[in-house]
């Protein structure tokens, strides 16, 4: 059962999340209750270590779960996205991104939240987006402005690719890296202007009754951008590792895509992730900047943790040099 919250408690849907914790501990510092909904509450049990966290175990797609979790909340986070879905209709993205954005709304309402944050991503749009994933989260953010009203107010943050200590991205690379001689590599040419989780979580606290980002939309990227073949070159340059990098053309980015999604169990590239990397992910108006705060370059932070053991403290550490 949700116990009765304060005037000042967020709840965070997909809040066990790589970005999820990270604004978790910025809302305890600020002095926020935090509540937490979690399919499985013994994976989620390091969180139980921050003081003001509540984690309850709910399936957020029941709409009247939702309405208990929202009760006497002071605003809502919703973080919850995938990249891949089990099919290949879009249905997954849809469930996902749209169906669960409407029945957060109503819930919001139903309990009169007067603030909700919703994570999209750069260059999603519901009629352009070449991928399921881009369109399906470009209709969860026309879902969310049409159905808001005038008491509900939001906010809509689209980042570029997320990096950080235990992220999917840089990690990802950087395993493959390490025992692969020569890696292939799909899309080389796709581009992303990285943006580090600690000023994602940062942005998301900072327009917490913010009225200036009330109904907006902010874009969050990182100070440079790169091409996909860019980014594995440092990696390798960072872990000291001779490695041969060869930048597939299209036809074998597709064909290895396909390969990925159609015959090996696990979905780590998927014809999906192929037709999003064919726009860039870098951004035009940063709303790290809108909101008084700095972005933090890549070059700054990944070559700590590529060689760092331990992630989180170097992490913990970094947070506390930058004063937060």
């Amino acid at each position: 059962m949700v116990s009765k919250s304060s005037s000042r408690t967020v709840c965070i849907l997909g809040g066990t999340g790589f970005v999820g914790r990270q604004i978790a501990g910025q809302l305890v510092q600020r002095g926020y209750s935090v509540r937490i909904p979690t399919r499985n509450r013994e994976r989620a049990r390091a969180l139980l270590v921050l003081p003001g966290v509540e984690l309850v175990t709910a399936d957020v797609h029941d709409e009247t779960v939702l309405l208990r979790l929202l009760a006497g909340a002071d605003a809502a986070i919703n973080l919850v996205g995938i990249l891949n879905e089990k099919g290949h209709d879009g249905s997954g993205f849809r469930k996902v991104h749209v169906e669960l954005v409407e029945k957060l709304v109503r819930a919001c309402q139903e309990n009169r939240v007067p603030h909700l944050l919703q994570m999209s991503a750069l260059k999603a749009n519901a009629e352009s987006g070449p991928s399921h994933y881009l369109r399906s989260k470009g209709a969860g953010e026309r879902t969310l402005k049409n159905l808001a009203g005038d008491d509900l107010r939001y906010t809509i943050f689209q980042p570029s690719v997320i990096f950080g200590p235990d992220d999917s991205f840089i990690n990802r690379f950087a395993n493959l890296l390490r025992i692969l001689p020569v890696l292939p590599l799909a899309r080389p040419k796709a581009r992303f202007a990285p943006v580090f989780v600690a000023d994602v979580a940062d942005a998301f606290c900072a327009a917490l009754k913010n009225h200036g980002a009330y109904d907006r939309t902010l874009q969050l990227y990182g100070p440079e951008d790169y091409s996909l073949q860019e980014i594995v070159v440092e990696i390798a340059r960072i872990l000291n590792l001779k490695r041969l990098i060869v930048g597939l053309p299209d036809i074998l980015s597709r064909t290895q895509a396909w390969i990925f999604d159609y015959l090996i169990p696990g979905k780590i590239f998927t014809l999906d992730n192929y037709r999003s990397m064919a726009v860039a992910s870098v951004g035009t108006e940063n709303g790290l900047a809108a909101l008084g705060l700095t972005a933090t370059s890549m070059r700054v932070v990944v070559p700590r943790y590529l060689n760092s053991g331990d992630q989180q403290r170097l992490l913990s550490k970094f947070r506390r040099k930058r004063g937060r």
